[in-house]
């Protein structure tokens, strides 16, 4: 699992997170949802340790600053929202960049690499592109490329930012079922930020709703997706349909709520 205690962080004078506590067991997923600016992408790399501020992070009840940066990739794969920019790569390598903390010092990729990377390309549909240039593809092709190398790493923590940028409505839900089936059916750790709601609803066991900074709610996605949580951090009106045995969804409208909205705080741990 992977849990932190009283996290804090701040760009300066500037405080962006404070006081997070939250828990990704083995087996579930954790979606990490909140308005722009809330420190939602700060958290994520403070759990895998690309920021160091206050409190504590452990993975597997190990304090993270305990472990070496090698065993902790081995454990914990990362997709960041930021494409890497011109890569003189195929696609190919670039999953197979998945296998690095596999190898030892400089040895080159063997074919038990290879067959997992194809793998990997396999499931997020990208397996005809893996002759590509990386730099060639659309903002979608990269971004499922780039879900193939944290599959490639095998590691049983994923943390990922917003996997689900540039990608069409099919390939949005087939990746987070994608993510999903890695926590129910090969109990692994996943924590997704997610900023459509309704797609966090159908994918995440549990939600950590961030406004400011801070948590304003924790729970499941039935307890914390409701008009009363929603409308004092969004500064919108929210509806939510009961859809039966499909769950809900939630509709918004702006400019209906009567409370006033909350300045969100700038997320500088977000690169745009």
């Amino acid at each position: 699992m992977i849990a932190a205690s009283g996290v804090g962080y701040a760009f300066g004078d500037r405080r962006v997170l404070e006081a997070v506590d939250l828990q990704a067991p083995h087996g579930q997923v954790l979606g990490l949802v909140g308005p722009n600016g809330s420190g939602k992408t700060t958290l994520l790399r403070t759990l895998y340790g690309s920021l160091k501020g206050d409190g504590a992070v452990f993975l597997d009840r190990e304090e993270l600053t305990s472990l070496p940066a090698r065993e902790i990739a081995r454990r914990v794969s990362v997709v960041v929202q930021e494409t890497p920019g011109e890569l003189p790569l195929l696609v190919s390598d670039m999953v197979l960049l998945g296998r690095t903390p596999h190898r030892s010092g400089f040895a080159r990729s063997g074919a038990a690499d290879e067959r997992a990377a194809a793998a990997a390309l396999e499931q997020v549909g990208a397996l005809h592109l893996a002759a590509q240039p990386f730099d060639a593809l659309s903002g979608g092709e990269r971004q499922r490329v780039l879900i193939a190398r944290a599959l490639a790493q095998q590691a049983t923590h994923m943390l990922l930012d917003e996997p689900t940028n540039h990608l069409d409505v099919r390939y949005q839900h087939e990746v987070l079922g994608l993510v999903r089936s890695l926590a129910v059916e090969r109990h692994h750790t996943v924590a997704v930020v997610l900023h459509d709601l309704n797609l966090a609803a159908a994918y995440c066991d549990r939600l950590l709703l961030l406004d400011g900074g801070r948590v304003a709610a924790a729970g499941t996605a039935d307890e914390v997706l409701v008009p009363e949580v929603l409308e004092p951090v969004y500064g919108v009106a929210v509806r939510r349909l009961d859809l039966g045995e499909e769950g809900f969804h939630l509709a918004f409208r702006a400019g209906r709520y009567p409370g006033p909205a909350k300045t969100a705080v700038p997320d500088p741990g977000r690169s745009r």
